[in-house]
C-alpha cells in the first residue's frame, strides 16, 4: 500500500470500474461511489451509495474517506449524464438531471475534497468530461451535454489556477463519446454521428487519468483521448 487514497464517482460502470482497478493496481486505497453500489470484499475499497446530485452524498463520501483512510489524495469526478435531444425538446426534468449530476454533484463533492486537500497542501482532481462542447455538428443535438461539459472544462482551468499555491492540481480527461457508456435512449437519435474514438477503450481513458496522476507538474490541462489531432 502507498498510503494514498482516491475517490472515484460512478464507480459501477465501465470507466469507473476501470479506474478503481487502476488505482488499486498502484496500491492506492479507493472510495468508490455510485447511485447503487454494494459493499466490496476488498478491505482497501470503501463503497458509498448515493445520488451524487445530493449535497448529503458529498458529505458521506468525504466523511467516509476520512473516517476509513484518514485522507484524500485524488478525486476523480467520473459521474455524468448524457441526454441528446433537439434543443426545443428538452424538458425541465432533463435539465435538472443533467445539471444535477454533471455540475451540482461535481461542485459539492469537489468543494469538500479540495477543502480537505488544502489542509495538507496537496492533492489532485481529475474531471471526466467529453469533447462534445468543442466538436459541434448540426446533426448532433446536444446542447445540455455541451452546456454542462463546457462548464466543467472552464471550472477545471479556474480551480487549477486558484489552488496551485496549495499544491492542488486540477485536470480533465476528455474522451470521445462512447454509446456504451450511456443509456441507449440517451443517444438513439445520434446514429453514426457520435464523435467516437477509433479503437478507444475504457483502458485508454484509465491510462489517461493515471498519466495525469504521475505527471506532477501538469495542472489545468484537458487531455483529449479521441484519436484526433489538436484543433480538430
Amino acid at each position: 500500500m502507498t498510503g494514498k487514497v482516491a475517490v472515484v464517482t460512478s464507480a459501477c460502470q465501465d470507466i469507473g470500474v476501470g479506474l478503481v482497478a487502476g488505482y488499486r493496481r498502484r496500491g492506492w486505497a479507493v472510495v468508490a461511489s455510485a447511485r447503487a453500489i454494494g459493499p466490496s470484499e476488498d478491505p482497501d475499497v470503501l463503497t458509498v451509495a448515493g445520488d451524487i446530485a445530493n449535497f448529503e452524498t458529498a458529505d458521506r463520501i468525504i466523511g467516509g474517506a476520512l473516517e476509513r483512510f484518514g485522507r484524500i489524495d485524488t478525486l476523480v469526478n467520473n459521474a455524468g449524464r448524457f441526454i441528446s435531444k433537439p434543443f426545443t425538446d428538452y424538458t425541465a426534468d432533463d435539465y435538472a438531471l443533467a445539471v444535477g449530476v454533471n455540475l451540482t454533484g461535481f461542485f459539492w463533492l469537489t468543494q469538500r475534497a479540495i477543502a480537505e486537500m488544502a489542509t495538507r497542501y496537496g492533492g489532485h482532481v481529475v474531471n471526466i468530461t467529453t469533447a462534445l462542447p468543442e466538436v459541434t455538428d448540426s446533426g448532433t443535438p446536444a446542447v445540455l451535454p455541451a452546456l454542462t461539459n463546457g462548464g466543467l472544462a472552464a471550472a477545471t482551468r479556474s480551480l487549477a489556477n486558484e489552488y496551485a499555491s496549495y499544491g492542488i492540481r486540477v485536470n480533465a480527461v476528455s474522451p470521445g463519446i462512447q454509446p456504451s457508456a450511456h443509456p441507449p435512449d440517451s443517444h438513439v437519435s445520434l446514429g453514426d454521428r457520435l464523435p467516437r474514438v477509433g479503437g478507444c477503450q475504457v483502458s485508454d481513458v484509465v491510462d489517461g487519468v493515471l498519466l495525469l496522476e504521475s505527471a506532477s507538474y501538469i495542472t489545468g490541462e484537458i487531455l483529449h483521448i479521441d484519436g484526433q489531432t489538436a484543433g480538430h
